[in-house]
């Protein structure tokens, strides 16, 4: 099964874009604060001269493209195990709530304490 993995699938691509452009999105400035490399927000801005917020718009595009080809390779037959897939589809899921609107993953204590308690902690109304 890992060889299937390591052919980089639409839905380990799109997963892994979702990763890393949604954590860009969220924490390029702090990263640049913190004097780390640059993210693709500094790199598109750099190639094609565009405004953060341009960026911004581009990659949240990205990030929704990808969601759709998640979505279809869900839906389609698969060579390989369903369990395979809904971990690949999982992984892109927890990075879409530790990057939702802030970078979850660098400030766990604080964005992610109410999500953890609602899922944990609070009773679900029946």
């Amino acid at each position: 099964m890992l060889d299937w993995v390591f052919t980089m699938p639409k839905i380990v691509k799109a997963s892994a874009i979702i990763c890393r452009l949604m954590d860009d999105i969220v924490g390029h400035k702090d990263e640049q604060e913190r004097g780390h490399v640059a993210s693709a927000i500094e790199c598109y801005m750099k190639q094609y001269g565009a405004s953060e917020k341009e960026v911004i718009e581009e990659l949240n595009k990205q990030v929704t493209d990808a969601w759709k080809d998640i979505n279809e390779e869900c839906l389609n037959p698969t060579p390989v195990p369903k369990p395979l897939i809904a971990r690949v589809l999982n992984y892109a899921r927890v990075m879409a709530v530790l990057y939702k609107e802030v970078d979850g993953y660098t400030n766990a204590p604080i964005a992610l304490k109410d999500s953890v308690a609602s899922l944990l902690v609070d009773p679900v109304p029946t």
